[in-house]
């Protein structure tokens, strides 16, 4: 059962409390120190710790982060806890959070994540509907404190997230393959116009995939296409010939591609086109789709002078995504481990 109340970590020479906007300087100075010592694949900017915090109408900071904060004014350890809209099958509550190297195996973390799991049991309890109830941890397979810390709280592996890349430059790189577009399909930009029928697409085609739940117009709008990081000239989509709909209704979608640029990801100098979102509705796979759209992107990618190409992808994808990544000359650099807790409701 949900907690009725979740007490505040108490640490000497601590200060526990919520996050705020005024806290995202000092807040970003802790996870530049943790990325230094952990090298993850993906890093934030301030702007990405804002969009954390606030980056939604759901998000609620007072309730839902909290901070450890030293007397200098230092943040020295955060944790929020997220339960987006839209979830049906699964109301999902998503941890994250660090521990500053300087103040690691003290029990901050231990601490910190005891709140994390208490918090995130009553939102996943007030939520609406019947669907179960889980809490949500994502572990690189290299940091062996925190999954000793996960595995400790109870979360068990629930898949593994490959993250891979392929050179376009340089002597690794290989020749790009072909944009074959299957019969009956066209390959089109991205277009404002097409969005919501590409969300609506997504939603289906991911409506098989392990941990996956619906994306609202609002998540996708603030998350996929509206991200600031979206590169939507590198985006494309795979329309159905012939299938326009009366009344000037949408196109139908076969398969679509996201792609991104996240710079403050490209550490170690190489600039890197990254593939968020591949997909393809079920009545389409087998046919190439997906392969069209991905050799489009690194064509883009190519053109724009990125030197690598980069997506992540769940191990046991169903679609058998992996295969084709490796066919393209993707290969995996850094694996990330999906933990999960069941809560009852």
């Amino acid at each position: 059962m949900a907690p009725s109340a979740v007490p505040v970590p108490s640490t000497p020479g601590l200060t526990w409390r919520p996050l705020g906007a005024d806290d995202v300087a000092a807040w970003h100075d802790a996870v530049v120190a943790i990325e230094a010592v952990d090298a993850p694949a993906e890093r934030y900017t301030p702007d990405d710790l804002r969009d954390e915090l606030l980056g939604g109408s759901w998000k609620d900071p007072e309730h839902r982060s909290l901070a450890a904060v030293d007397e200098t004014g230092r943040v020295v350890a955060f944790g929020l806890v997220d339960v987006r809209p839209g979830d049906v099958g699964t109301i999902r509550a998503h941890l994250w959070g660090g521990v500053h190297p300087d103040h690691r195996r003290r029990g901050t973390g231990t601490a910190l994540l005891e709140w994390q799991c208490a918090r995130a049991r009553q939102l996943v309890a007030e939520a609406p509907g019947s669907a179960p109830g889980e809490l949500v941890l994502h572990v690189d397979e290299r940091m062996a404190d925190r999954t000793a810390l996960a595995q400790h709280a109870g979360f068990e592996v629930r898949r593994y997230h490959l993250v891979m890349q392929r050179r376009l430059t340089g002597p690794a790189a290989s020749p790009l393959p072909d944009v074959d577009v299957p019969p009956g399909l066209r390959l089109v930009p991205w277009s404002a116009e097409l969005d919501d029928a590409v969300r609506q697409a997504h939603n289906e085609a991911f409506a098989d995939h392990r941990g996956s739940e619906p994306r609202t117009s609002e998540d996708w709008q603030r998350w996929v296409s509206g991200h600031r990081d979206a590169r939507m000239d590198w985006s494309f989509v795979a329309l159905v010939d012939g299938a326009e709909g009366a009344d000037g209704a949408a196109p139908e979608v076969a398969g679509y591609t996201v792609a991104f640029a996240f710079q403050q990801d490209w550490t170690d100098g190489v600039e890197e086109g990254w593939t968020g979102l591949l997909g393809t509705r079920r009545a389409h796979r087998r046919r190439g789709v997906g392969r069209a759209l991905l050799a489009a992107s690194l064509r883009a990618f190519a053109d724009a002078g990125m030197d690598a190409a980069g997506l992540d992808v769940d191990r046991e994808n169903p679609s058998g995504a992996l295969g084709l990544y490796e066919r393209l000359g993707y290969a995996p650099r850094q694996v990330e481990v999906v933990y999960g807790l069941s809560v009852p409701r």
